[in-house]
């Protein structure tokens, strides 16, 4: 399995409900692609205080880089994801995503 995290800064004059609409665009991919296991999503609630401005994220599980890949290549995943950009302070730069093989997907 491989989990994609993503971490946003989103520009402070972007609202929670129009975050919350990009989030539920990103929910509606979910069942469109194979091997897309899990979407979840929102804003931070730690009570560490060390996100640094990256307050909202999600997180996206695949069965496999291919599955990943997929979700990449979809246009509507492409779709959102320039609607992120644009909704982030900086724009990429104001946008983390990582990439994290899980044990069972280091072990194919």
């Amino acid at each position: 399995m491989v989990r994609h995290i993503v971490l946003i800064r989103f520009k402070p004059e972007l609202s929670e409900a129009r975050i919350a609409e990009l989030f539920t665009e990103l929910h509606d991919i979910e069942g469109k692609i194979p091997g897309l296991l899990s979407v979840i999503s929102g804003r931070s609630e730690s009570p560490e205080k060390m996100e640094r401005g990256y307050m909202h994220g999600f997180v996206v599980d695949f069965a496999d880089w291919e599955a990943l890949q997929a979700y990449q290549d979809n246009a509507d995943h492409q779709a959102l994801g320039a609607k992120l950009v644009e909704g982030a302070v900086g724009g990429k730069e104001g946008i983390l995503c990582f990439d994290l093989p899980t044990v069972a997907a280091q072990a194919l």
